[in-house]
């Protein structure tokens, strides 16, 4: 299975020149990782815009049921789904004006990978964005 991950530089430049990271998966339940790493990462000053159709609202933010319905600009893409529905998130994603995909930790998918790079994404798979931020950025 062959990934390649932008280079640390880039990495940092992504974060530093993101304001808005849409989050798909987000819990509310606060012991859940996506929840604290949003809540981190929203800590941190980003405006952390929820994906998840069975919840209204987290994090003080409205959630939406996919990618497609938010309206406003969405600079990443974070991804807290089993790599069996990644492919899907991916076919969401290209409906957005977002070009940057976040899979988190030990989320990998050859097949939404090499989608989401026919269609000039940016991809990131198997690393955590508040790790890459803390390591990166601080």
């Amino acid at each position: 299975m062959s990934i390649e991950n932008p280079s640390k530089e880039r990495l940092k430049e992504i974060l530093k020149n993101a304001k808005t990271i849409a989050v798909v998966g987000l819990s509310a339940n606060p012991e859940r990782t996506s929840h604290q790493i949003a809540k981190r990462m929203q800590e941190e000053g980003y405006k952390i815009i929820p994906v998840n159709p069975t919840l209204d609202e987290v994090l003080g933010e409205k959630a939406y049921s996919t990618l497609a319905e938010i309206e406003e600009s969405i600079d990443i893409i974070n991804v807290f789904r089993r790599p069996e529905y990644l492919m899907d998130v991916a076919k969401d994603a290209v409906q957005t004006d977002c070009k940057m995909f976040w899979a988190q930790q030990g989320i990998i998918n050859k097949e939404a990978y090499d989608f989401l790079k026919e269609h000039d994404f940016e991809v990131v798979m198997d690393l955590c964005i508040k790790v890459v931020h803390a390591v990166l950025l601080k």
